[in-house]
């Protein structure tokens, strides 16, 4: 890998954490979520899963908590461009939830598939 690449994959690699941590520090529900993904990932290792049911259940905690940096980010931008109450930003807001309420049911729905079917 050439200098210049690794140099740019080192770099993504301290932003992502920086940001990881600067949500970390801030935000109560990434961390509610992490803990919420934690014993998710626990139990996903812990039950007699197929590979293919432990690999759904790890990805769709990770996108949780994905989505939730998402939402994060969505609403520190709008509450540094809108300030004030305007139906733009609260609608960038709640799609920013909405978000991460669709990838929270869609490991929810993951969870009931595999230990009813």
């Amino acid at each position: 890998m050439p200098a210049a690449e690794a140099r740019r994959l080192a770099n993504t690699v301290i932003w992502s954490g920086q940001g990881f941590r600067a949500a970390w520090a801030t935000e109560k529900t990434l961390r509610q979520w992490s803990i919420a993904n934690i014993l998710s990932a626990g139990l996903a290792v812990t039950l007699d899963l197929s590979p293919a049911e432990r690999a759904l259940i790890l990805a769709l905690g990770l996108l949780v908590l994905a989505a939730e940096l998402i939402n994060t980010a969505i609403e520190e931008v709008v509450d540094h461009i809108s300030p004030g109450p305007d139906p733009r930003a609260k609608k960038a807001k709640d799609c920013g939830s909405a978000c991460v309420a669709l990838a929270a049911l869609a490991a929810g729905v993951a969870w009931v598939v595999v230990l009813v079917g």
